[in-house]
């Protein structure tokens, strides 16, 4: 193909990084695993980071947004591949406030995965300080025993 454009090979795996529901054995995971999606590593973002409980729901939902340097916390995650059809359809299917940008992890990549738009954070939690959403799902069910 000229021009210099690269056919994109169909098993090309995309990777996606997920901060909630999407987290393995929780209440999303299967949109990943019924696209094909392979859990791919453990990961932390970078500390520039602040974690949200979203209103809203079920399911609860966490909203990860980036912040200026010093006023935030590296968050625990998640690193998923997906094939490109998948990795399509799985990003046609977010609803607002969520959507995928660009994270910076500390381990040095700069893969895609979830952030929540500025508005989506009216009437949300501030969980940053548990450091990731299976801890603050942990301290919810602690409270409830």
């Amino acid at each position: 193909m000229g021009g210099g454009l690269r056919e994109m090979n169909v098993t090309e795996m995309i990777e996606i990084v997920v901060v909630g529901a999407h987290l393995s054995g929780m209440t999303l995971n299967h949109e990943l695993t019924a696209r094909s999606g392979l859990f791919h590593r453990l990961a932390t973002t970078t500390p520039d980071y602040r974690l949200y409980a979203l209103a809203g729901g079920p399911p609860k939902r966490p909203g990860l947004i980036r912040v200026a340097a010093g006023t935030g916390a590296a968050i625990a995650c998640e690193v998923w591949t997906l094939p490109a059809a998948g990795f399509g359809s799985f990003v046609a299917a977010i609803p607002a406030p969520l959507g995928i940008g660009t994270l910076r992890l500390a381990d040095g990549t700069s893969p895609k995965g979830f952030l929540v738009e500025p508005e989506g954070l009216a009437g949300a939690e501030d969980i940053t300080a548990h450091g990731g959403w299976r801890a603050y799902i942990a301290g919810l069910a602690g409270k409830a025993a």
